[in-house]
């Protein structure tokens, strides 16, 4: 089949385009009839797109990629080959995925491998999903292998959704505080300290100091403003350097909270992703390599190629992946009887699953903590504002009265 790219106008009078396979243009014409669309134009698909362009090139979100694993994993299991699978899943994605399912698809039919194929949208299908891809086709097990890489995708991107919905709220409320704060120092103190003025009184030294950040945020606040984004800008380039970049994460896996929380999501990632690869046929050293890839933190990533150097030695992996200091003892433990009754991938399974769960409940149990602790700082900021005005006031009635 070829793929066509199409203007068409819906029953309701609404103006669609899109990409569609089909055998000829004829043929694409009869297919969007079928779907109730009235077609206006179709040609075949550019050689911009079908060859590297901005559609064949581009990105998909993590949850379309997660969709994609499991329709090409229920299509493979059913029997189908990569290019009749491909050719289905292209019939029902967004048009700039389509582009680049008949990219890969095309390369497939040329007669490339599946995993390099997948290597022609890199910025589609991260170096994982080739991975998996690749140890599916070696092993001979590809539709059971996507089964496994979409159950992972659909569990990432629900874990993902689930932590960014639960910090809306609190990032919400905590914006609206930081507003609040800046609209009583910049508008409400200034107009009261007008009124001290007048009597030419000594103001406490807590309502001095107020007014002196009132002063700093009026006179100087937009160039603290550009020094905050100045500042972050720099942070992000200075943490791009190797050296520097592995002392922050160091750092952080040491922080009371944050650290144990990036400490479970690392290791369960790096679980399930050598679970995935090593259950699916890849060797141990591939499924760390893979593993690797896909560790955020340097920590870890280190980690992974000291564990790779002692397993390619002949070592132990449950003794090597204890000696990194990265990896929770639980998980630890775990892999040592996983070598014992020689099942390092099953229990590497029941460990990330563990992990994810306790992740997951740390992190609803942080989140819950986030609002009340906004609140407190919120009433305190506000609190020492009010209170940096009242003590005027109730120092200049004790003098009225005196």
């Amino acid at each position: 089949m070829a793929a066509f790219e199409y203007v068409a106008v819906d029953t309701g009078g609404k103006r669609m385009r899109g990409v569609i396979s089909a055998d000829s243009p004829r043929a694409a014409r009869k297919e969007l009839r079928m779907r109730e669309l009235m077609p206006i134009e179709v040609s075949p698909l550019s050689a911009k797109s079908a060859r590297g362009g901005k559609g064949a090139g581009g990105r998909i979100s993590e949850k379309e990629r997660a969709l994609l694993a499991r329709q090409l994993a229920v299509l493979l299991q059913s029997g189908l080959t990569v290019e009749q699978a491909l050719t289905a899943a292209a019939s029902d994605a967004k048009p700039e995925t389509v582009a680049i399912l008949h990219r890969v698809r095309n390369e497939v039919t040329e007669g490339s491998r599946f995993a390099d194929a997948l290597a022609t949208a890199p910025r589609a299908f991260p170096p994982l999903f080739k991975s998996v891809v690749a140890a599916g086709e070696m092993s001979g097990r590809q539709g059971e292998v996507m089964e496994r890489l979409a159950i992972y995708l659909e569990n990432t991107w629900r874990l993902r959704q689930k932590v960014q919905s639960a910090l809306i709220y609190p990032a919400l409320l905590a914006t609206l505080a930081i507003g609040m704060v800046i609209a009583l120092m910049i508008i409400v103190v200034p107009r009261l300290v007008e009124q001290f003025d007048m009597f030419d009184a000594k103001l406490p030294w807590l309502t001095q100091q107020v007014i002196m950040v009132s002063n700093l945020l009026r006179n100087w606040g937009w160039l603290i403003a550009i020094g905050v984004v100045a500042g972050v800008i720099a942070l992000n380039r200075l943490l791009r350097a190797p050296g520097v970049r592995e002392t922050m994460d160091r750092f952080i896996l040491h922080l009371p909270v944050i650290g144990n929380l990036a400490r479970t999501v690392s290791a369960a990632r790096f679980a399930r992703i050598f679970a995935t690869l090593s259950s699916s046929g890849a060797t141990v050293l591939e499924s760390l390599q893979a593993a690797r890839g896909a560790m955020a933190n340097s920590v870890f990533r280190k980690a992974a190629d000291e564990i790779a150097v002692k397993v390619s030695e002949g070592g132990s992996f449950a003794a090597a992946l204890k000696n990194t200091h990265a990896f929770p003892p639980m998980m630890v433990h775990m892999v040592a009887s996983g070598e014992a009754g020689r099942d390092v991938p099953g229990m590497m399974t029941r460990a990330a699953e563990f992990l994810e769960e306790e992740f997951e409940n740390a992190t609803s149990t942080a989140l819950s903590l986030m609002e009340p602790i906004i609140i407190v700082i919120l009433g305190g900021l506000v609190g020492t504002i009010v209170l940096s005005i009242m003590l005027p006031i109730i120092q200049l009635n004790t003098l009225a009265l005196q």
